[in-house]
């Protein structure tokens, strides 16, 4: 196996058992990260939002968190929306989000140049948003949305925001 894939070989001084634990990321070991986009939610309380984090770091700027599984392709974390709140338009133009409802719904804003559309996503629905298309979400309901976000990339580069958009200009702390 290649030196890229260096986190899927077993060290040879642990046991089978073991070494497949630690590719294990339980739920009961995790807690939301309140914190990891809270420059966004000091600028403006709507866009609050949490980050739990089971595979890699993903892009919200954690540069390390040793209670994740190492990431080689992808990230994979869940996030919480509360209500009437929202994640900002932003692009990662280095990778493919894709987004997966698992609790309540989120209207998705989508823009690339001219084109622009919005859908709900409910529910088990996914939608998967190329590199270089803005996205962003809202949760307009009076409950939480829960979501997968995965990332195809093992550390993706901290998203960007429209000229136009507020947060365009906020630096992030740290």
């Amino acid at each position: 196996m290649s030196e890229q894939f260096a986190t899927w070989k077993k060290p040879d001084d642990l046991p089978f058992d073991t070494w497949i634990e630690s590719r294990i990321a339980r739920f009961k070991g995790r807690k939301y990260d309140w914190n990891a986009l809270k420059f966004q939610a000091d600028f403006d309380p709507k866009y609050r939002r949490a980050q739990m984090r089971y595979i890699g770091t993903g892009a919200t700027g954690v540069a390390n968190d040793t209670n994740t599984i190492p990431a080689e392709h992808f990230t994979f974390s869940t996030m919480v929306l509360p209500s009437k709140c929202e994640g900002p338009l932003h692009v990662h133009d280095d990778v493919e989000e894709v987004f997966f409802v698992l609790k309540g719904s989120i209207r998705l804003f989508i823009k690339d140049g001219d084109n622009y559309t919005e859908t709900v996503l409910e529910e088990r629905d996914v939608i998967s948003v190329p590199p270089g298309i803005y996205r962003g979400l809202l949760n307009e309901s009076e409950e939480e949305a829960l979501m997968c976000v995965m990332l195809g990339t093992p550390k993706p580069q901290i998203p960007t925001y429209p000229d136009d958009h507020p947060l365009a200009s906020v630096k992030r702390n740290g």
